[in-house]
């Protein structure tokens, strides 16, 4: 640089070029020259200087020129000094790092001294970093060798301690919750789990624990285990409503839950420690002494007094390495009800020695358990025989021996179907024709112990009166068909339910028409053009559909064809009216002949309102038995029920309380036909009413997912009645509603008045009525679902018409099929004294 400035100073040159050649040569100098000559250089300033100085004069003109080349030179200065403490930044930068990367290295080396891996998930990012020996927790199949397998604690730990792991690291990734798990595989590998969040980062890290780690791992494990156990047992303990306690080798109490403390009376558990308090009596202590002595535990059923009150108990007891441990479980329920079972069973079986029927049942070992004396006389059998209780091949090939069996062409073949019973479900029912003229009724009834009942009723003379009122029926029955009296009976309902074909001729009907039981109004519209005689026809509407003062009434009719008839309305006592026509020259044959057919009809009608009355109160009693002894079994205080033991007592409560409704609606309704009925008069609550009525139906609701929509007039108000039978008319044509309507669905009831009646109408919107159901719909056990849930016996509308007619009110149906049903009764406002049923 010091030549330059020298060459700058001995060149004489024109201004032009000298300025121009000085310029060139402090660009050349100022990029060519090396930068520490730049740095240290103070001559290149004074240079310049004494240039301009000895220049001033003759390049005047140059001055501006030259600040700005003055101010390039000190710029290119500063650029340079930047430039060399740049370079020097970047080697002790260099520096820097290769020293971090040699501490990097030295703790990686300390890090991974034993087998361990390193699982890091960074802030937001699912995807995790894993270091580390993998071959840890992996087999050495490189296919496996993965992060997916590696996270995929299912395939190397078992499901509970793998769980466990999965939630850990979920907490940890989520709210940096930090964990330290000791992890055994299925195979006895140990590992630790630390969890830790550090620098924003998830990191857990595993590794396989040996020696003495390991020992203390599974120590804690056992020792964790065995705490859980303890607090398990103690918590199982101090629940149970059972005395538990443990004593020592010396006998001296060291534990007692509450029942225990309960039971000695004690103030607490220490209290009844410390005071060493005492359950059983000194014999009976002794007793289990002895036995624990003996034996390595103790059972007996002891007496204990409790609270003041002796009961039976349980006692269990066992002898541990330190003492004894015992339960006292209260049994006396138990032993209440198992001598109630034997008193009941005693008393069935004396019972069932008074029975005219043959009972013989075998167990599952097909033999014979039980008889009775009608059975061994029935057969004539040896009581030792019986006594020795013989299986069942044995007693069929005896009375097969003594030609007291229907004879049979394969004796085995039909032995062997009778013996399906033993594999049935439901009864059989046979009859059997004996060699000695003899008819038994055979019903083999399975057993739930898997055993066979069977029940012989000698039926010879059931069956010979039977076809004896057989042949009787079909010779009434031609003898009604052959009468020239005309003759038609209509239901308590108003519907014709039998005619003979002189009737049908008579009134110039078609037979066809009249088998469909059309309503007396329909019968008289039909006879009308014969006769029109509106106050004799109101006579005879009234004898049919009147339910009180029923009379037999005698009418003459002047009929417009010239002929004249002797009609006669006879009541019988199911409700129904017979109606008989005849000429009056043939008027003493026909009254014979109705009076031997009047007759037979009310010995039939009676035999059946009385087989009904017979049956409906034989089956109430053990019904109500059952019932009672069901609710008492479903009582918690008779102690706990299996499952399944549960289920079949609510199938029997179900049944039982099903079967006991329609035995009541059986005795309603025979009541009403008998004449027995007799209504409660009072004032009715309509809006009550129709609530009653709706709490009876409200599981139903609930189960079918019905809505009940209830319409009350607010001038609806109060109507006398009798209100238990209007809140059961309202009830069965709920019901009826509801089962008749899908899910879903709504079921709507109104009430209102009118004039002086009140009408309660329900409506479904269920498949609806067809028409040749629609006249049948109040009929006795007649029930059609029309592909509906409805299931019943067909008696719930039967009961809503006779106790609305027994109020003196109707009731109708309007049904559309596709759209619904609704069901209106009347009921009238005022009645001047309580109404007593049809005679």
């Amino acid at each position: 640089m010091s030549g330059v400035v020298a060459a700058m100073r001995g060149t004489l040159l024109s201004r032009t070029s000298l300025a121009r050649h000085g310029l060139i040569v402090l660009a050349a100098a100022l990029f060519t020259a090396p930068e520490p000559a730049l740095a240290s250089d103070m001559a290149f300033t004074q240079a310049i200087s004494d240039w301009l100085e000895l220049y001033h004069q003759e390049f005047a003109a140059l001055t501006t020129a030259l600040a700005l080349l003055g101010f390039t030179v000190l710029a290119a200065i500063l650029l340079m000094r930047t430039r060399i403490r740049a370079t020097r930044n970047e080697l002790r930068l260099r520096s820097d790092i290769a020293e971090l990367q040699v501490q990097a290295d030295r703790l990686r080396a300390l890090l991974f001294a034993e087998p361990q891996i390193l699982i890091a998930w960074a802030a937001g990012d699912s995807r995790p970093q894993i270091s580390g020996d993998t071959t840890l927790l992996i087999s050495q199949d490189t296919s496996a060798n993965s992060p997916q397998r590696i996270l995929a604690f299912g395939t190397w730990l078992p499901p509970e301690p793998a769980r466990q792991m999965d939630h850990a690291v979920v907490a940890l990734r989520e709210a940096g919750e930090g964990f330290l798990l000791n992890l055994f595989t299925a195979n006895g590998r140990a590992f630790e789990a630390m969890g830790r969040a550090i620098g924003g980062q998830a990191v857990v890290r595993i590794r396989e624990l040996g020696g003495l780690r390991r020992d203390l791992a599974e120590s804690n494990l056992r020792y964790r285990t065995l705490q859980e156990e303890t607090e398990l047992l103690r918590d199982f303990a101090a629940a149970t409503p059972w005395p538990m306690w443990a004593r020592s080798a010396d006998g001296q109490l060291r534990y007692a839950n509450a029942a225990y403390v309960q039971a000695t009376e004690g103030a607490s558990i220490t209290d009844t420690v410390e005071r060493n308090l005492e359950l059983l009596e000194n014999d009976q202590r002794a007793e289990m002494s002895r036995a624990l002595n003996d034996n390595s535990s103790f059972s007996a059923r002891l007496p204990i007094v409790v609270g003041g009150e002796r009961r039976i108990y349980d006692v269990q007891a066992l002898k541990l390495a330190a003492g004894s441990a015992g339960i006292a479980i209260d049994a006396s329920e138990a032993t209440a009800l198992r001598d109630a079972m034997d008193r009941m069973a005693e008393a069935h079986r004396r019972t069932l020695d008074q029975l005219s029927s043959g009972v013989a049942v075998f167990d599952a070992q097909r033999r014979l358990a039980f008889y009775n004396e009608s059975y061994r006389r029935l057969w004539s059998l040896d009581q030792a025989f019986l006594d020795s209780h013989p299986d069942d091949s044995s007693v069929l090939d005896r009375l097969r021996a003594a030609r007291k069996l229907p004879e049979q062409p394969d004796f085995r073949v039909w032995k062997a179907k009778l013996h399906e019973a033993y594999r049935a479900i439901e009864p059989e029912s046979y009859t059997w024709f004996l060699p000695d003229g003899r008819a038994l009724s055979v019903v083999t009834t399975p057993n739930l112990e898997g055993g066979v009942t069977y029940l012989f009723d000698n039926v010879t003379e059931s069956l010979d009166l039977a076809r004896r009122f057989d042949r009787l029926t079909r010779v009434q029955h031609e003898t009604l068909d052959n009468l020239a009296e005309a003759v038609a009976v209509f239901g308590s309902n108003g519907r014709v339910e039998l005619f003979n074909p002189a009737f049908a001729k008579m009134w110039r009907l078609s037979a066809d028409s009249l088998k469909e039981q059309p309503h007396i109004e329909t019968v008289e519209a039909w006879c009308k053009p014969l006769f029109d005689d509106e106050r004799a026809w109101r006579a005879l509407r009234e004898a049919i559909t009147a339910i009180d003062n029923r009379a037999q009434e005698s009418l003459k009719l002047d009929r417009k064809d010239g002929s004249v008839l002797d009609c006669m309305t006879m009541p019988l006592p199911d409700g129904a009216t017979m109606l008989t026509f005849q000429d009056i020259t043939d008027t003493e044959n026909v009254e014979r002949a109705l009076r031997e057919r009047n007759e037979a009809l009310e010995a039939a009608d009676q035999m059946k309102v009385d087989f009904v009355h017979h049956v409906s109160y034989e089956l109430r009693a053990p019904l109500t038995t059952i019932i009672g002894f069901a609710h008492f079994l479903s009582d918690p205080s008779t102690g706990p029920l299996t499952p399944k033991q549960a289920e079949y007592l609510d199938y029997v409560t179900k049944s039982t309380n099903a079967l006991l409704a329609l035995t009541n609606n059986i005795l309603d309704l025979a009541t009403i036909d008998a004449g027995a009925m007799k209504l409660e008069i009072g004032p009715v609550d309509i809006g009550k009413a129709i609530q009653a009525a709706a709490e009876g139906i409200q599981d139903r609701l609930a189960t079918d997912r019905i809505e009940l929509k209830v319409e009350i007039d607010p001038d609806a108000g109060n109507f006398i009645g009798d209100e238990r039978r209007v809140v059961q008319v309202l009830f069965n044509l709920l019901a009826n509603a509801v089962g008749f309507s899908p899910h879903d669905a709504t079921v709507t009831i109104r009430a209102r008045r009118i004039d002086h009646r009140v009408l309660f109408s329900v409506t479904d919107s269920g498949p609806g009525i067809p028409p040749d159901v629609k006249d049948k719909v109040f009929d006795w056990f007649e029930s059609h679902s029309n592909g509906s849930r409805h299931r019943g016996a067909g008696l719930g509308l039967s009961l809503v018409r006779s106790f609305v007619e027994l109020h003196g009110g109707k009731v109708r149906v309007d049904s559309t099929v596709g759209i619904g049903t609704t069901v209106t009764c009347e009921f009238p406002i005022d009645q001047n004294a309580h109404r007593n049923a049809a005679e």
